[in-house]
């Protein structure tokens, strides 16, 4: 039996009250979908909290620590932050380990 590690994180993002909500929308989408082309990224959900529309989170996986490390370096990721219209509240890491069939 073999058993690989995946990455999986779950980021709160809150966007800044001095932001257009609708602009903040429209860009989390995007960077959502740009980080589902990312090599060693299987997945990049988000919700939108419905008590709080200026809540967001973030589920993505990651075959490893290397693929997610890689993300911070990703183009589409440097332009989301520097955009300036979210702040992030929380990040948690969490390994899972899958069992190969």
């Amino acid at each position: 039996m073999m058993l690989e590690q995946a990455l999986f994180i779950t980021a709160e993002l809150r966007v800044k009250a001095d932001k257009n909500l609708h602009t903040a929308i429209n860009a989390i989408h995007t960077f959502c979908a740009a980080m589902k082309n990312e090599p060693g990224c299987s997945m990049a959900t988000v919700f939108q909290d419905k008590s709080d529309p200026y809540r967001f989170i973030l589920w993505e996986q990651y075959d490893n620590e290397a693929a997610f490390q890689q993300h911070f370096n990703a183009k589409h990721t440097q332009a989301f932050i520097e955009m300036g219209l979210t702040d992030l509240v929380q990040v948690f890491e969490l390994n899972k380990l899958l069992k190969e069939v």
